[in-house]
């Protein structure tokens, strides 16, 4: 396995652990990779010559804003980019850089450059695995830093797969979980990975309907501004205002966060169903609600918070319609409608002189259109 414990310069990474943290937690293993890949006599050559420019790495980091922005407006994925961009901008400035500098005869700003850290930290990120933390460590400490498994590291991923990797104290083990044939290809599983998060993270995405992990996003805020916009009178809004500013104290909701939508119920049950509640109550209902601080003894509603498409349907009149108009108000975030891309979908034609990209892309936007359309049909 190659880590940040089994580089060449493992040492002067742990004489320097304090100075090398960072948001990511990855900056000891890039250093470690950013050495081993430039280093003539590296033990790890023979692995990492398997990469010789990067370029099969094709994340939308890479892409140009203007067809990032084209071809992925919507997804959620652009605004991941420009944070993951940041990240990497300010640790290679603040952490790797004043690292270098105190190591010269290690390291050359001009050869360990911005862009080379770049590939790295995409290699790192469909490459690399993370050990599990065990349970009683997973509120307490935080993931566990990555590390490189050759071999392990070929294997492709599907929603759908027939294998996966082990941990044991000794070594790891990729485990069959299906009977394979010979010449049938064996899949790795990356985790309950929705489309988005794969083309951002591996750079690619699963075809329609193989994804039975893909989700859909609607933002917040989103439900916010659909509140507002069916309120009528300056008093309405105040108390949407009200409202939400009581789901931000009880943590239900932030500036930043989605309620995500499965194919099949709602991920973040207990947050949407608390602020589709709260914000259909009148006046009167919420100032006693508040009194109660969000609490209610009603264990029958506990019971029945779950939001399966089912429950969905079964939503009240107006939890309903802010629903049904919070999931139109996403639609318009992307610049085609379902149609659109059906349409490309169906014509094979027209499909096969699509770039990669604009595939992978139609891929990712497609899954998250339908399961907003099937929540529409749900909520009418």
């Amino acid at each position: 396995l190659l880590s940040q414990h089994t580089g060449s310069i493992h040492g002067l990474l742990e004489q320097a652990q304090e100075s090398l943290q960072s948001q990511s937690g990855w900056v000891p293993l890039l250093l470690s990779l950013i050495h081993e890949y430039t280093a003539s006599n590296s033990h790890w050559k023979p692995y990492l010559s398997l990469w010789k420019d990067f370029r099969s790495l094709d994340h939308p980091m890479f892409w140009p804003e203007e067809e990032r922005t084209r071809l992925l407006q919507g997804t959620g994925i652009p605004e991941a980019v420009d944070k993951d961009l940041a990240n990497i901008h300010l640790e290679y400035s603040s952490i790797i850089l004043p690292f270098m500098k105190a190591h010269p005869n290690i390291f050359d700003p001009k050869v360990h450059t911005l862009e080379l850290y770049k590939q790295l930290v995409a290699f790192v990120m469909a490459y690399s695995f993370q050990e599990p933390l065990e349970e009683e460590d997973e509120d307490e400490k935080g993931p566990n830093p990555p590390m490189m498994v050759p071999v392990a590291d070929i294997l492709n991923h599907v929603a759908n797969h027939n294998a996966n990797l082990e941990y044991s104290p000794q070594c790891l083990r990729m485990v069959t979980t299906q009977p394979i044939s010979r010449g049938q290809e064996i899949f790795n599983t990356y985790g309950q990975m929705a489309n988005w998060q794969l083309l951002h993270m591996y750079g690619f995405a699963e075809p329609y309907p193989g994804n039975t992990n893909d989700t859909a996003d609607i933002q917040m805020v989103t439900v916010r501004r659909a509140a507002l916009q069916r309120a009528k009178s300056e008093a309405e809004q105040q108390l949407v205002c009200e409202q939400w500013d009581f789901l931000c104290q009880l943590e239900m909701v932030g500036e930043e966060g989605a309620f995500v939508l499965g194919w099949d119920e709602v991920l973040t049950e207990e947050e949407l169903s608390m602020t589709l509640k709260v914000l259909c109550m009148s006046e009167e209902e919420f100032r006693e609600y508040k009194e109660q601080d969000g609490w209610e003894d009603d264990s029958e509603e506990e019971e029945n918070s779950a939001l399966s498409n089912e429950a969905l349907s079964r939503l009240k009149t107006p939890c309903k319609k802010l629903l049904y108009d919070s999931v139109l108000l996403t639609l318009e975030s992307y610049r085609s409608d379902l149609k659109a891309d059906q349409d490309l979908l169906n014509n094979q034609e027209v499909y096969e002189k699509l770039s990669r990209r604009e595939q992978q892309a139609l891929h990712v936007r497609y899954g998250q259109k339908r399961i907003l359309h099937q929540l529409l049909e749900l909520v009418q």
